[in-house]
């Protein structure tokens, strides 16, 4: 049999020709897609960085408590607008939205497992492969999906939800930039990226909270309408004596998984690609047709 395989859907007489050796590379943006996905970007910058830049005014409140329902409300819609403006331009199929409830389900049962540990974190593990295969959009709309998804499950809606949403979307959406590699040379280069995104992800994740924590001392608390380089400087020291012992488990959990489960994983989600044939177009025949 020839390397390329025909083979006819159950529903009418589409057939769609799927080479069966080659890994079909992720689907490009559309120009919309890119100003959707930039426009979240830049809003979610804006939600994380902007006590930086405030210079309150009296007893002026600055809470994130009170702008995550704000953050949220405008995330979702345009993350939704994602997702429409890839299945317009082809670059997600129905199969393709199945594919990622499944795995943004999986994704929170993984995460489910590291409840309550210092710092394990193992839905990235599949986030950053699938965001690999399956390119940068499907990826930023995986990682939103799976942090939603696990916050249900675990009642842990609060006023962090939309930032760990952001935080993980970029994961997924960064995962699919990397550049062109096979074989050990790609894992090693995932199991490195996986290491910095979790290291990344919990600098990032702090700032929802830090410049409102109270009862810290002078040298790591956030000081509204001091210099930007002042403030950082601060939050580098609280972050250091905080928060890096969790995240260093994360970031080795994602390496370790990486380097043991990854090149498995890799070739399942590629085969899935191959086999379900996404982006691909059907061509219309008579039933049975088949062969080469």
């Amino acid at each position: 049999m020839s390397p390329a395989e025909r083979a006819v859907g159950a529903v009418g007489a589409v057939a769609v020709t799927v080479d069966r050796w080659r890994d079909p590379p992720p689907p490009p943006l559309s120009t919309r897609t890119r100003a959707l996905l930039g426009l979240v970007t830049a809003f979610g910058l804006v939600a994380f960085l902007w006590p930086f830049l405030a210079r309150p005014d009296g007893n002026a409140q600055l809470a994130h408590s009170g702008d995550a329902p704000f953050v949220f409300a405008v995330m979702i819609p345009l993350l939704l607008a994602v997702v429409v403006s890839e299945v317009a331009e082809g670059g997600l199929d129905a199969k393709a939205v199945a594919l990622m409830g499944v795995l943004a389900a999986a994704g929170a049962a993984l995460r489910l497992a590291g409840a309550g540990v210092s710092g394990f974190e193992a839905a990235f593990f599949l986030l950053i492969p699938a965001g690999r295969v399956f390119g940068k959009a499907f990826g930023f709309v995986l990682g939103c999906l799976t942090l939603f998804v696990s916050a249900l499950l675990t009642g842990g809606v609060g006023p962090w939800l939309p930032f760990q949403m952001l935080g993980a979307a970029w994961i997924g959406f960064g995962a699919g930039c990397l550049p062109a590699l096979r074989g050990r040379a790609e894992v090693w280069m995932l199991a490195g990226y996986g290491v910095v995104v979790g290291l990344a992800y919990g600098l990032l994740l702090n700032l929802w909270f830090w410049p409102w924590a109270s009862g810290m001392a002078g040298g790591v608390s956030f000081v509204p309408g001091d210099p930007v380089g002042a403030n950082l400087g601060r939050y580098g020291a609280f972050y250091l004596a905080t928060s890096l012992g969790w995240d260093i488990p994360r970031a080795l959990t994602n390496a370790v998984l990486m380097v043991l489960a990854g090149p498995a994983l890799l070739r399942a989600l590629r085969r899935t690609s191959r086999r379900a044939a996404f982006g691909e177009v059907g061509e219309f025949g008579p039933a049975g047709a088949g062969g080469d």
